[in-house]
């Protein structure tokens, strides 16, 4: 059905994002003019901040961070340590590292002025086939498709695609319908409609099919299969990772250490943690430092997408030892000052209550 009349599904939509869409920091504010384009700085942070996480969640980190570093140029000279602990909260850390290390590629070999392709786009760190589109249409109206979560739903829907969307011939496809829908001009508007669309109405719930502005060209609701539609990934088994952490205190300070510089929470800092063993042993549990009156505090359960941890959480007092590389004492009060992983946000909550 959508093939008949694409002219006609373009106009609909974008008529119903311009009454209906969301005022988000990043976009270009209602009352501009007609064609004003975004910051394309704005689109950047947005981006890297938007994939996997939801939009309520982002909007008071992109507010905090552009406050903080206001300009590529800015995050470009920020130290990775600050730019982690504007993100801390938001997860998925290794955005934040790809996003400093894109405005440091931008900034020394591309004068400071974010590529229009989506060639170039692909170049800077952190940046796939959809974020480039996105930057690349929205920033700068350049007709380039994207394919997100919203947007494979709402073209699923669209053309009643049954087969699984993650497997690469059905991806293929999509992306190549995400191509054909796009008009010449205000690619950008279209892209965002797209995702608006499936971010407030065509939901992966309950979506309000009544409310769609494109109902009538969705195979999908006229078969009444849109509730089943598009078809859910199979849920994998998720390992459990445990963990004993030692909140080690002398006097007002407490020992923190910093996590290498690659993995998950890459140079972010932390209570000291160990694997699990079998049992405690005060001596032994922490290398470097003798722990004494070892007690328990409670538990902190973390999931991730791929899997769980599970911390055992202890006090433990100890003599303070000299600064060791990658571990130092701190007040609890400082530790505000250190970008933390969030279960060691809410292990620092749990011994401010304690």
């Amino acid at each position: 059905m959508l093939k008949d009349d694409l002219p006609r599904f373009r106009r609909l939509l974008l008529a119903w994002y311009a009454r209906h869409r969301r005022d988000l920091p990043w976009r270009v504010a209602p009352a501009a003019p007609r064609g004003a384009a975004p910051e394309p700085y704005h689109v950047l942070l947005s981006e890297a901040m938007l994939q996997q996480t939801q939009v309520a969640a982002v909007v008071p980190y992109f507010l905090r961070f552009l406050e903080a570093l206001p300009t590529i140029e800015a995050l470009a000279r920020a130290d990775e340590q600050v730019v982690l602990r504007l993100w801390q909260g938001l997860g998925y850390y290794s955005r934040a590292r790809n996003l400093h290390a894109a405005a440091r590629m931008v900034v020394g070999e591309m004068r400071g002025e974010l590529p229009r392709s989506v060639e170039a786009l692909l170049r800077l760190p952190g940046v796939g086939r959809y974020t480039a589109g996105a930057i690349a249409s929205i920033a700068f109206d350049e007709r380039a498709p994207i394919l997100d979560g919203n947007v494979i739903r709402v073209l699923c829907r669209l053309d009643k695609v049954e087969a699984d969307p993650r497997t690469p011939a059905v991806t293929a496809r999509l992306w190549q319908r995400a191509e054909e829908v796009l008009p010449r001009k205000r690619v950008g508007d279209f892209n965002s409609a797209l995702m608006e669309l499936g971010a407030t109405v065509c939901t992966p719930r309950g979506p309000k099919c009544l409310l769609c502005p494109v109902r009538a060209f969705c195979e999908a609701q006229a078969a009444g299969a849109a509730e089943r539609l598009p078809l859910a990934a199979k849920p994998k088994p998720r390992p459990l990772l445990r963990r004993w952490t030692f909140c080690v205190r002398h006097g007002d300070r407490y020992l923190i250490e910093q996590r290498p510089a690659k993995g998950r929470w890459a140079s972010m800092w932390q209570f000291p943690t160990v694997e699990a063993g079998e049992a405690i042993d005060p001596a032994r549990s922490l290398p470097g430092v003798a722990l004494r009156d070892v007690r328990p505090l409670g538990e902190v359960a973390h999931g991730l997408t791929h899997r769980e941890y599970h911390f055992a959480v202890y006090t433990a007092a100890a003599d303070r030892t000299a600064d060791m590389p990658g571990r130092t004492w701190v007040e609890l009060a400082g530790l505000g000052a250190y970008p933390l992983p969030r279960p060691h946000i809410r292990i620092a909550a749990m011994l401010a209550t304690a």
